[in-house]
């Protein structure tokens, strides 16, 4: 019989997490208002950058079944603490990327332009997308197993929560570093931020299952017969790809280049400094949201009514930056997105981890990441075409206003027709 975990304890588990993740996040938002204007420094082409800006994903996609694989065998609190180390390789990857020979290597079919640099960022975002397979489904399955379907939305809202706030505070960083200092400055503050993360989980966070021995490895390729045995996660998946192809693969790597494009100014802040004050304006709304959201599903008849509400908030705020190119609106835009994007990931995770077994927190979890990451590896490696060479910012950000109310046929009608709020025969 599984242990019922108190309040208290559920709390102490949870802190552990966020304190973690929280660091993880500031690191990972230092560097990113940086990473989009890196195709002149290193001499690449536009889809080379698209390649850096979705490596990251791109090594997580393939991780992720594997992570949970290991997370199911041998508990979540090694694997967490190994990710977080993993991941504060990358931001002194890119300081070695900066200071490799800008040696060039061709124009490369497909990718365009080539150089040693561009090879080096590669790899090193690859390193933090390897490690954050491992800190995200952790954590995921951790909250999951210590809470259950009265709590559950609560503190998966605090988790999201606390990683969600701890991004815009590194992306405000990272931009203003970058503005003020060099790339290379917010490229160690990121390492050094990232470092601290896995101390502290290595210090705090505990161990809440006993190992399983015989769970069985999985690989990317068996995501399609574990879909296959439990068709309720294409609606979840599906939403989390939405999600995540717009918010970290559309609006995050474009929206430096967009300011940039109508020529922004605020006060001594040009187009990175902007970007990283919007996007932190943006992600703070949708940390906000991601808690009041998560406690609040566990309120409600079900969880997904929450996400009609967000999915037109989300389109509303595409619709905006499409057709008002100015600060002001630049703003709004990024509130309305902020509160599309931390009303609706919250309850799809509760929702997923109240309707799967516990056994198989951590392939679920990863068969979740899944669609989440190839929105995020697709995203980054079709904005910036798009905006650049394509369909121009108004067309692309209209059509992915689209695709969000979408959602409303296929995830928030097929979730709100079952009754997920309460777990199906196999989670018991």
């Amino acid at each position: 019989m599984e242990r019922t975990y108190s309040n208290a304890e559920v709390r102490t588990v949870a802190l552990a997490i966020i304190a973690g993740v929280f660091f993880g996040g500031v690191a990972t938002g230092v560097a990113f208002p940086t990473l989009p204007l890196l195709d002149e420094a290193l001499a690449i082409s536009a889809v080379m950058l698209s390649l850096i800006l979705s490596a990251n994903r791109i090594a997580r996609l393939v991780m992720n079944t594997p992570a949970g694989s290991v997370i199911d065998r041998v508990g979540a609190r090694k694997p967490m603490i190994f990710g977080l180390f993993t991941q504060a390789l990358a931001p002194f990857g890119y300081v070695l990327g900066l200071h490799t020979p800008p040696i060039p290597l061709g124009p490369v079919p497909l990718l365009g332009e080539v150089s040693l640099p561009g090879i080096v960022f590669v790899l090193s975002r690859g390193f933090w997308g390897v490690g954050s397979a491992f800190v995200f489904i952790g954590a995921f399955a951790t909250i999951t197993h210590v809470t259950t379907t009265d709590n559950r939305g609560q503190w998966i809202g605090y988790m999201r929560g606390g990683q969600s706030l701890g991004f815009p505070t590194g992306l405000i960083l990272g931009g203003v570093l970058t503005d003020l200092a060099d790339m290379q400055t917010a490229f160690l503050v990121a390492g050094v931020l990232a470092l601290a993360a896995g101390t502290i989980a290595a210090f705090v966070l505990p161990e809440v299952r006993e190992a399983d021995g015989d769970a069985r490895t999985a690989k990317l390729r068996e995501v399609p017969g574990m879909i296959a045995q439990r068709p309720w996660i294409l609606p979840i998946g599906f939403g989390n790809f939405t999600l995540r192809f717009l918010w970290g693969g559309v609006i995050l790597t474009t929206l430096v280049r967009y300011a940039a494009v109508n020529e922004m100014q605020l006060s001594a802040l040009s187009a990175a400094g902007i970007s990283g004050v919007v996007m932190g304006v943006g992600v703070v709304v949708s940390g906000a949201t991601t808690v009041a959201s998560g406690w609040l599903s566990d309120r409600v008849r079900s969880r997904a009514i929450l996400t009609v509400p967000a999915f037109v908030s989300f389109a509303a705020g595409f619709a905006v930056i499409a057709y008002v190119p100015t600060i002001e609106a630049l703003f709004g835009s990024l509130v309305l997105m902020g509160l599309g994007m931390g009303g609706a990931a919250p309850a799809l995770l509760a929702i997923l981890g109240d309707i799967t077994p516990g056994e198989e927190l951590g392939r679920m979890g990863g068969v979740y990441n899944v669609f989440g990451d190839v929105g995020l590896s697709l995203g980054p490696l079709i904005a910036i075409p798009a905006v650049e060479l394509w369909l121009g910012y108004e067309l692309t950000y209209v059509l992915s206003g689209l695709l969000v109310l979408a959602c409303l046929l296929v995830v928030s009608a097929p979730l709100l027709r079952r009754d997920v709020a309460t777990p199906s025969p196999a989670a018991d």
